[in-house]
């Protein structure tokens, strides 16, 4: 049974940071890419991030480019995501996804929510002003 549990989220003010982690157990972490997504009370859910199976590459949402920054470190089979200057906008539950299909990585589409097959629970990032 694939499991992915976040951790990392809370309360923070508008210009802060916080580390979000997302461990994984049940499949062979390092051979697949994983995501962070968000969905804010009365939004749908966005893509936030993702990085290939390697950590070699990356994508990032625009509305986060520069602020935001995912990481994996596949011999703790977590992934993470630095989040700095965060904004009230930021305000939402954080999700962690993992890639369906072993060794794929579609770049820019890596957007695509069908792309991932499992998810986390979601932590909660509130970012007050």
């Amino acid at each position: 049974q694939v499991q992915l549990v976040e951790s990392g989220g809370g309360l923070v003010q508008a210009g802060g940071s916080l580390r979000l982690s997302c461990v994984v157990s049940g499949r062979t972490f390092n051979n697949y890419a994983m995501g962070w997504f968000r969905q804010a009370p009365g939004k749908e859910r966005e893509f936030v991030a993702a990085i290939n199976w390697s950590g070699g590459s990356t994508y990032h949402a625009d509305s986060v480019k520069g602020r935001f920054a995912v990481s994996r470190d596949n011999a703790k089979s977590t992934v993470y995501l630095q989040m700095s200057s965060l904004k009230p906008e930021d305000t939402a539950v954080y999700y962690c996804a993992h890639a369906a299909v072993a060794g794929s990585w579609y770049g820019v589409d890596q957007y695509e929510a069908s792309l991932y097959d499992y998810w986390g629970q979601g932590t909660q990032v509130t970012v007050s002003s």
